[in-house]
């Protein structure tokens, strides 16, 4: 029985929040973890920031497995259709980060432990490599044009909403109990809740249609045999245009959410609370506002909203670490708060964007290459990168004029962009 279009449309928007944020959740909990417990539980034998960097290493390994669950999620996305990947992709997910909270420490197992959590996170990331393009797709390819930058932000929202509910979870977790109950076994909380959320994820997609574009396409022409080898061949602007529209917005994101975590706890000895709940404040409005500048992006087009959040990145950064330094809880939460919401400004457009740059029997994996390839370079290595700059010059402007050189590289992409506003997706083919 064919549902009403605004049906489909409502149940494709809802799964796809659901299940982002679900699979954003498992990601963050691994970086508040590695941030405050990783180093003490599972790298003990060197001092505490080399600590943290070994634990960033294995946090940045979850970024490197996602380009590659970006080809081949994006290769079966488009053979064989969007829904199914997106359940699988759900299930990893939700297995390996349960299987953390289930891990044994050094303590216990020695350097199998280290080991352990390596491939886990190998896995978290290679799940969450397939979900966005896959999330994001179904809901542009169901959405009316001169809306699809709205309905395609919903998906964008489960980001920071993950972010949310992990450092939520921990701040409620770390609150109730004492620092050595919390490292004996509280941090295993909220690896262990995931299996409950995974399980509400899976039963919403499961009631969500196949995209239609996607059917009527793969029905009247086919589908490509290598999509993610011919959509190099055939689109490799796109791809540069999509991934460097992608670079300054991750990079930002990173520092401002978890290398500050580490500045301000870590070498300015601040209040762990404080920051976490800066970050909770920063995020939720981030999810509040985002919604706005994706209809606005319907409205004056993709590349002004996004290039005003490239500018307010930047300006934001210029006192971020100034504000953290004051160190009172209004400081925190402006100098978090600024680079959230203007960060937003590129992350609420920024899935019609580029699903917009691809053609349909490509789109899954144009989108997803494009999307993943950035956050090697600029996630994955944010949080490292930043402390290393900091490490070496023991200032923190070095941090800044990095952040500011990957808005830079951002800014140009979108210089560099076509405007994508309001096009047909089944004429995209053509472009």
């Amino acid at each position: 029985m064919q549902q009403s279009a605004s049906q489909q449309l409502g149940k494709v928007v809802g799964a796809s929040i659901i299940g982002t944020m679900i699979e954003w959740f498992d990601f963050f909990i691994f970086g508040v973890a590695a941030a405050l417990v990783f180093n003490k539980l599972f790298f003990p034998m060197s001092d505490p920031l080399v600590g943290t960097l070994l634990a960033f290493s294995t946090y940045a390994l979850g970024f490197v497995a996602r380009p590659l669950g970006g080809v081949i999620f994006g290769h079966f996305g488009d053979r064989i259709g969007r829904k199914k990947l997106l359940m699988i992709s759900l299930v990893v997910m939700g297995l390996s980060t349960t299987a953390i909270g289930l891990l044994p420490t050094y303590a216990q197992v020695g350097v199998l432990a280290p080991i352990l959590l390596t491939l886990l996170r190998l896995l978290q990331g290679f799940a969450v490599g397939g979900e966005w393009g896959g999330a994001v797709l179904m809901v542009a390819e169901t959405s009316p044009p001169d809306k699809r930058g709205f309905w395609t932000s919903w998906p964008q929202v489960g980001a920071p909403a993950g972010n949310l509910l992990a450092a939520g979870v921990f701040a409620v977790v770390t609150a109730m109990m004492p620092e050595d109950e919390f490292l004996s076994w509280g941090w295993r909380v909220p690896f262990l809740a995931s299996i409950v959320l995974v399980a509400i994820g899976y039963w919403l997609r499961r009631a969500v249609e196949e995209s239609h574009i996607f059917e009527q396409e793969a029905d009247a022409s086919g589908v490509e045999a290598y999509p993610a080898v011919e959509v190099v061949r055939r689109n490799p602007r796109a791809l540069l245009v999509g991934a460097g529209l992608r670079f300054g917005e991750n990079l930002s994101y990173y520092v401002a959410a978890i290398f500050a975590i580490t500045y301000f706890t870590e070498i300015k000895g601040g209040s762990r609370d404080l920051i976490l709940n800066a970050v909770l404040v920063g995020s939720a409005l981030e999810c509040l506002t985002m919604p706005f500048f994706a209809w606005l992006s319907d409205r004056i087009g993709r590349k002004p909203v996004y290039m005003f959040g490239v500018i307010g990145v930047s300006v934001s950064f210029l006192f971020f670490f100034g504000l953290l330094d004051k160190g009172s809880e209004a400081a925190l939460v402006l100098a978090i708060s600024s680079v959230m919401i203007t960060h937003g400004a590129m992350y609420a457009p920024q899935g019609a964007f580029i699903a917009e740059l691809f053609p349909t029997r490509l789109r899954y994996s144009g989108a997803s290459i494009a999307y993943q390839a950035s956050s090697i370079l600029a996630g994955s290595l944010a949080p490292m990168i930043a402390l290393s700059l900091y490490r070496a010059y023991d200032a923190t402007w070095p941090v800044v004029a990095y952040v500011i050189a990957g808005c830079v590289v951002t800014g140009v992409a979108v210089l560099l962009a076509r405007e994508t506003r309001g096009i047909v997706l089944h004429h995209a083919n053509h472009h």
